[in-house]
């Protein structure tokens, strides 16, 4: 395993992969030519804000599976280009809260007492005591423009302050907020009633300009914007503007559109406390970000377990245990099925019994995909990318729950419509055994799910068994087990082999010109 540290990262980043017996290639500030070059045989590459990981990096980096980025956002990542890949990318979007909030609140201080213009005047030896006159934050309103991690951060410490804390936020529960003694409103409620304005929202196309000059016109006169989130959340000629005119009072900001900043007209005006982006800027923080963020890429790389992704479902290491077994038994299923046919593919279905019937299912027909598209596809699939490539063929999947009891307490049915027709198989994980086949096409059969199988359908009648071994035996093949179910007239068998020899098609043709045997296919999983 080979991991790249394009940018500067604590020493106990690379330790704790290299502690795994990784390859650790840490050197911040290569040229992109030779960052190329180096993600060749790479797995996995680890950035700050520095690097940009674009497509063209992502393109020469054909075993990459995971992108991780130290600190919360993921601006410098083409999220599209490595989803398309089928590659991980996750970031650390609570280890650098504290640090953030704590700059927030000191940036409202700030404001509130003109600390950097009394501090700048008596650098100079002036002593202009009445130009400072400052105001208490006690009883003011506080309007939070997204109550996240760092929003929730800011609403605990500002409370002992007195400051009346009202949000925007409506990815958050009413009963977040109640215990937070935050209150929720509109965005135009949060400008027209706070005395503050801090944001807390992530850049996006809803959020650019989102303090803009309609805005600040409905503000409360004399407002304070305080922005330690995205620069381009903010219209800064708009802001300027306003200042100038008096509407409003000032602003604090840590973040700009363009960094490092062109246009230097928001920063020079007095009423602006300014700061180059440093809210995560805490030894603290920096130590915490890159122990998290190594921590989930080991985790992803050597178990599998995905945490803190931007582009698939997190889930943590305890419920990624439980689910475990699942997901294999889930992947094995779909390659079952995806070796069973040559005809064009229309649709999948995937139901969950039992215990899987209440849980999450995002792992589980991701892993379906995964074992469908890799024996038949050549393109890189992952958990990431599957339900992707499924809608880019045209291929329409279906999920269900049923509540219907059956012999196994967690049982997945896995259906495929193809053009000539419909294949299906079950399975099911028995404590902590390995996955076992327990149904095909309708007939009930036993069988470990693993290694080289050849299925064979046929009609129930004496003999075939026999026939069978003779065949397998005259080519060299040796028989590990045979497992054979039967309903009605119809009968299964599934025959793992020690593939020693090749199986090729003059075997399986063989075995179809058994008078029995409608069928005969090789199966690897």
């Amino acid at each position: 395993m080979k991991i790249v540290i394009a940018d500067d990262l604590p020493a106990s980043a690379a330790d704790l992969l290299r502690a795994e017996g990784w390859t650790v290639d840490a050197t911040p500030g290569r040229p992109v030519e030779q960052l190329k070059a180096d993600l060749a045989d790479a797995d996995a590459i680890m950035v700050r804000s520095a690097t940009k990981v674009t497509a063209e990096l992502i393109e020469a980096a054909p075993k990459l599976r995971v992108i991780a980025r130290a600190g919360t956002g993921v601006d410098n990542v083409d999220v599209k280009a490595a989803s398309a890949r089928g590659i991980v990318v996750m970031n650390a979007p609570g280890a650098n809260s504290i640090s953030v909030a704590e700059l927030a609140v000191g940036q409202i201080l700030c404001l509130a007492r003109h600390l950097p213009g009394a501090d700048a005047a008596m650098k100079q030896g002036k002593w202009e005591k009445k130009k400072f006159m400052g105001e208490e934050i006690r009883d003011k309103v506080l309007g939070l423009a997204g109550l996240g991690r760092i929003g929730q951060e800011v609403a605990r410490r500002v409370a002992p302050f007195g400051m009346r804390v009202i949000a925007h936020d409506p990815f958050i529960s009413a009963q977040v907020a109640e215990d937070l003694g935050v209150e929720l409103v509109t965005l135009d409620e949060l400008f027209a009633r706070a005395d503050y304005i801090s944001l807390h929202m992530p850049s996006n196309a809803s959020t650019k300009n989102l303090v803009n000059a309609e805005r600040l016109a409905k503000a409360k006169k004399g407002i304070r914007i305080i922005n330690t989130a995205r620069g381009d959340l903010i219209d800064e000629g708009a802001l300027a503007d306003a200042i100038e005119a008096g509407q409003v009072a000032g602003a604090a900001l840590d973040v700009f559109a363009k960094e490092p900043t062109v246009d230097q007209r928001l920063q020079m005006l007095p009423q602006v406390v300014a700061s180059p982006h440093v809210a995560a800027s805490t030894r603290e923080a920096q130590e915490l970000v890159g122990i998290e963020t190594t921590t989930a890429l080991r985790d992803c790389l050597r178990d599998g377990i995905i945490r803190n992704a931007v582009n698939f479902p997190s889930v943590s290491p305890e419920e990624y245990a439980r689910m475990a077994p699942f997901i294999i038994l889930a992947e094995r299923l779909g390659a079952f099925l995806g070796q069973m046919t040559t005809d064009r593919i229309e649709s999948l279905g995937v139901r969950y019994y039992g215990e899987l019937a209440s849980g999450k299912t995002d792992l589980i027909v991701s892993a379906v995909l995964v074992g469908l598209f890799r024996p038949i596809l050549s393109t890189s699939v992952s958990a990431v990318n599957a339900k992707a490539v499924a809608q880019e063929r045209g291929i329409e999947i279906i999920e269900s729950q049923s509540s219907r009891p059956r012999n196994y307490t967690r049982l997945i049915s896995v259906k495929l419509t193809t053009s000539k027709g419909e294949h299906w198989v079950e399975g099911a994980v028995f404590d902590k055994a390995a996955p076992r086949l327990v149904q095909v096409n309708g007939v009930p059969v036993d069988a470990a799910l693993e290694g080289s199988l050849i299925v064979l359908a046929n009609s129930d009648q004496p003999g075939v068994i026999g026939e069978v071994g003779t065949v397998l035996g005259r080519q060299g093949i040796n028989i590990g087990t045979f497992a054979l179910g039967r309903s009605g007239s119809e009968a299964v068998g599934v025959v793992s082999i020690d593939e020693t020899k090749p199986v090729g098609e003059s075997v399986l043709a063989e075995l179809r010109a058994l008078p029995a045997v409608r069928d005969a296919r090789l199966v690897r999983v």
